[in-house]
């Protein structure tokens, strides 16, 4: 059997994560291969970051983008760091639609633009 959270928590919860992020500013959002193997792109986030409805964090801002991606590969993993370089959250979804990260393209080539269609957490 799986837990279950009132709505109340979960958007505290989720508060909680919106200001984890936007401390010491701007977070970032890294964008890279198979669990993380290799950074492809940063991207600096909103601040704040996103809005809590419903145990969802939705990201504000987008598009976002990075004007010259680091490496090249295919997009499959995301992680988020504070403004502060702390790490956030680990393991998100990267995909072009129906992922917790969505980007125009996940065929990153060093040098091109990445850029962040949208992003939403949902808490569980």
């Amino acid at each position: 059997m799986s837990v279950t959270y009132n709505t109340t928590l979960k958007n505290t919860r989720m508060t909680d994560v919106v200001t984890a992020i936007d401390t010491g500013g701007a977070g970032s959002l890294l964008i890279g291969t198979t669990a993380m193997g290799t950074t492809l792109a940063t991207i600096t986030l909103a601040n704040p970051v996103g809005t809590v409805s419903s145990g969802v964090l939705t990201f504000s801002g987008t598009p976002l983008s990075d004007s010259s991606a680091d490496n090249t590969g295919t997009a499959a993993a995301a992680a988020i760091y504070s403004g502060g370089s702390t790490l956030i959250i680990s393991g998100l979804s990267v995909g072009t639609s129906g992922s917790d990260i969505n980007l125009s393209s996940v065929a990153i080539v060093a040098g091109e633009p990445v850029t962040l269609t949208s992003a939403s957490i949902t808490h569980g």
